[in-house]
């Protein structure tokens, strides 16, 4: 299972982190992947300027802008489901 853990602290929020979350999900829903990848909320990933930011698994993590949801699922997720 693949875990992302998307931002929902005060910068990340007020850049779009809700958006992140609900294209992610449409995503993983479309592409029939809700037992092979997990969305969690976190509070604070430390990467305040770099909002938002996105963990997957326990790797680095990346700034994710809404409007370029797809974009990271293609590098970041697609190789891996």
């Amino acid at each position: 299972m693949i875990e992302i853990n998307v931002c929902i602290g005060s910068a990340c929020h007020l850049k779009g982190a809700y958006n992140v979350i609900n294209n992610l999900k449409k995503l993983i829903e479309e592409k029939n992947l809700e037992d092979k990848i997990e969305i969690k909320a976190a509070f604070c990933l430390g990467q305040c300027t770099n909002a938002v930011s996105v963990r997957i698994n326990d790797e680095p993590i990346v700034s994710v802008n809404e409007d370029e949801v797809d974009k990271f699922f293609e590098r970041h997720l697609a190789g891996r489901v």
